[in-house]
C-alpha cells in the first residue's frame, strides 16, 4: 500500500518470546531483547533498471528456475520478471512486458493485490480490498492461470476471508500469502487447532496439498486455511502471532523449514522466522534487523531463492515506495 495512507505504529525493535502461541491469539506480542543481525551479506543491490517498475510493488515469489512474479497494488497487476544480468525485467513474451491486469472471478473490479506465492495450485494473490471501492476492506485471496497470452486476468477461483478474519480498515488488511505442503506440516507434527489434532490432510478433501497462510497488517497475526480449490470454501486450521507488530510479506523456505515475516518500515525492516515447536505449533525463533547496507525503505515483499551457491541464496525486496527509482533490490541469506 501507499506509504502516505498507511497507519505509522510503533517500531517493533525486538526479538520474540517463542511462547507465544496460547490461543486464542489476537496479537503479536515482542520482548525487549535486541534483534539479531541479518543472516547473510550486509551489502544490497539495486536488482531493476531505473523507473521500470515504478512505485505500489508490494509482493513477491520465486516461481521456476529464472522466473520471479511480482504484483502491484494499484492498479491491481501482475508481472513476470525475467533475469537480464544481475537485474529482473518484466518478460516480453506472451503479453508480460507491462505486467498483466487483475480481475476478480466475475471479471471485475480491481484487486488491491498485496502479496503474491507461486504453488503448485497457480500463482495466488492476497488482497485487502477491490481498488473500485476502496474505502470498503475486501480480505480475499485469488489464484490465477498464467499460462496464456491475454493481457488481463481474470481469478479462476476466489476466497473471501473477510467474514472469518478480524475487522479491520480497508487499508490495513492482507497483506501477506505463502503456501507450505501438507508434507512439510506433517512431517513436523503440526497441530490443527480446529481438531485439536495431529493435521490430517484426508479432512479437507479438495484442498490440493497444502495449506495457504495470510498476514494480516493490522496486528501481525498470521491465519493458516485450507482452501477448497473449486473457490469459494475454506476452513480456517491455526492462527498465530509472527513476533512483529505489524506483517507485510512472508515466505516459507522450502530447504529450511522456516517461515518468514517480514515488516517494513513501520518496523524498521525487522524480519522473524517461526518453526513448528514441540507442541504442534508455529512459534518464533529468531528476529532479525534488516541488512545493515539498506535503508528503511518501504519494503512490502520479500522472496527467497531455491538455489544455494558458494554458501548463500539470494533474495529479493520490493519497495512499495520505489525509492530513487528502484521497486526491486536483492541481497543474500545464508544457506544454513
Amino acid at each position: 500500500m501507499p506509504r502516505s495512507s498507511r497507519r505509522i505504529r510503533p517500531v517493533a525493535v525486538a526479538a520474540v518470546a517463542v511462547a507465544l502461541l496460547a490461543p486464542p491469539a489476537t496479537a503479536a506480542a515482542a520482548s525487549t531483547a535486541a534483534n539479531s543481525p541479518w543472516p547473510g551479506a550486509s551489502a544490497v543491490t539495486n536488482a531493476d533498471g531505473s523507473n521500470v517498475l515504478g512505485g505500489n510493488m508490494s509482493g513477491l515469489s520465486f516461481g521456476e528456475p529464472g522466473v520471479l512474479w511480482a504484483v502491484k497494488n494499484g492498479p491491481g497487476t501482475l508481472y513476470r520478471l525475467v533475469r537480464n544480468g544481475t537485474k529482473w525485467q518484466p518478460d516480453t513474451a506472451n503479453g508480460w512486458s507491462s505486467g498483466k491486469a487483475l480481475r476478480y472471478r466475475d471479471g471485475k473490479g480491481d484487486p488491491d493485490a498485496e502479496a503474491v506465492v507461486a504453488t503448485p495450485d497457480g500463482v495466488v494473490a492476497a488482497t485487502e480490498r477491490d481498488g473500485d471501492n476502496s474505502k470498503t476492506s475486501a480480505l480475499k485471496v485469488l489464484r490465477y492461470d498464467v499460462s496464456g497470452s491475454a493481457k488481463t486476468l481474470t481469478a479462476k477461483a476466489e476466497w473471501n476471508l473477510t467474514a472469518d478474519l478480524p475487522k479491520v480498515s480497508a487499508n490495513d488488511g492482507l497483506e501477506a500469502v505463502s503456501w507450505i505442503p501438507d508434507s512439510a506440516l506433517t512431517a513436523k507434527g503440526f497441530v490443527d487447532e480446529r481438531t485439536k489434532a495431529p493435521y490430517n490432510p484426508g479432512s479437507y478433501p479438495g484442498h490440493g496439498t497444502g495449506l495457504y497462510l495470510v498476514g494480516l497488517e493490522s496486528n501481525g497475526m498470521i491465519y493458516a486455511y485450507a482452501l477448497d480449490q473449486a473457490g469459494g470454501k475454506y476452513t480456517r486450521v491455526a492462527s498465530f502471532a509472527s513476533g512483529l507488530d505489524s506483517i507485510m510479506e512472508l515466505e516459507y523456505e522450502t530447504s529450511t523449514g522456516k517461515l518468514w515475516a517480514v515488516c517494513d518500515d513501520n518496523c524498521g525492516g525487522a524480519s522473524t522466522t517461526l518453526a513448528v515447536g514441540p507442541q504442534g505449533k508455529f512459534a518464533v525463533t529468531a528476529t532479525y534487523d534488516r541488512p545493515d547496507g539498506m535503508p528503511d525503505h518501504n519494503n512490502e515483499g520479500f522472496t527467497i531463492a531455491g538455489a544455494c551457491v558458494s554458501g548463500s541464496k539470494q533474495v529479493v525486496w520490493a519497495d512499495d515506495g520505489n525509492e530513487d527509482g528502484h521497486a526491486l533490490r536483492a541481497g543474500t541469506l545464508s544457506c544454513s
